[in-house]
């Protein structure tokens, strides 16, 4: 067993879970965020009562409030932040860091104004020799604390440190499988927010089971035709960081991407909308994002483009479930 603690950078509602889920499988966990005060609440209360209620810290998990204080203690690094706050995490880290440092993430998007995957992010910020791995996977944060069966995947080039990852989350009821195939499950992670935006459209306009499944398929079809055209590996698609996550996401109302795609069936506005949620929704900033890397890789995505155009308020739900059913016939 690796008895240096693990340092999980982001206390929100997943990095809380994923730091709970490490500290029940009995290894030492710290858990920091930018919010010296909400950190000093999790000391004290042994829970995160903002963005996990309900369920209290293991003791092998230990809140810190000062960065450069546990990375003197840890090697390993899980960054649970959005992606949009990843660059500013990861340069923190990286002043502190120490030489052998190897870095994870646990989020899913890409980044706005780059368009940067997640690890292209980190390998920017730390040295491509830097061992790396990104953790995803159809996982919501409070069923993972709640220690209901999960499973998802941890993709890194480097077999050590990805089992070293697996041997940390693995266990009781959580299942971590490997891949070597970062970009894709990577890509799997940020579309799916997309199209779970439509079916939460799709289900509010009263459609059925029948529209469902077929926007999930051809959901699913898109995502591996963009995510071939960026170098993934197409199989990767078809588990857990693909079509499990996308399932997952526009069936369930705890997906934030798929609520959204529900209040604007509603009517409202995207602002309004986004305000009641009150969580950072992936899937606004990934529909444009897909847009201009379909774009740019002559790759066809007609959900995800219509996705986008209600986003930027060119037309309604309404109109763009006509413009899709319009479309000619064609093989699949």
């Amino acid at each position: 067993m690796n008895h240096r603690p693990i340092l999980v950078a982001g206390a929100g509602s997943w990095g809380t879970a994923l730091a709970i889920l490490i500290a029940r499988n009995g290894h030492p966990v710290l858990l920091w965020g930018h919010d010296a005060a909400h950190i000093a609440r999790l000391s004290r209360e042994r829970c995160n009562a903002r963005h996990l209620p309900g369920f209290a810290f293991p003791p092998p998990l230990t809140p810190v409030e000062e960065l450069e204080e546990a990375l003197t203690q840890a090697r390993d690094v899980i960054a649970a932040v959005p992606v949009a706050g990843l660059r500013g995490v990861l340069e923190q880290i990286a002043i502190h860091a120490p030489a052998d440092v190897r870095i994870s993430w646990a989020c899913k998007g890409f980044e706005r104004d780059t368009l940067c995957l997640p690890h292209q992010i980190v390998e920017q910020m730390f040295s491509r020799d830097c061992p790396q791995a990104v953790i995803s996977g159809p996982s919501f944060a409070r069923e993972v604390a709640a220690d209901v069966p999960t499973a998802i995947v941890v993709g890194s080039r480097d077999a050590g440190f990805a089992g070293d990852l697996v041997a940390r989350l693995h266990g009781g009821r959580f299942r971590t499988y490997r891949s070597e195939d970062v970009t894709g499950i990577e890509i799997g992670g940020a579309v799916k927010n997309v199209f779970a935006i439509a079916a939460g459209i799709s289900d509010g306009l009263g459609f059925g089971a029948n529209s469902r499944a077929a926007l999930i398929t051809r959901g699913l079809a898109e995502m591996m035709r963009l995510g071939e055209a960026m170098g993934a590996h197409r199989e990767t698609f078809m588990g857990l960081a693909g079509l499990g996550d996308l399932v997952l996401t526009c069936t369930q109302d705890q997906s934030r991407n798929r609520r959204l795609g529900l209040a604007l069936a509603a009517g409202k506005d995207l602002a309004t909308a986004l305000k009641e949620i009150n969580q950072t929704v992936e899937g606004v900033h990934t529909a444009d994002a897909v847009e201009k890397l379909a774009k740019k890789h002559g790759v066809e995505i007609p959900i995800a483009v219509e996705v986008a155009r209600i986003l930027r308020g060119e037309t309604t739900p309404q109109a763009a479930v006509q413009t899709l059913l319009a479309r000619g016939p064609t093989s699949e």
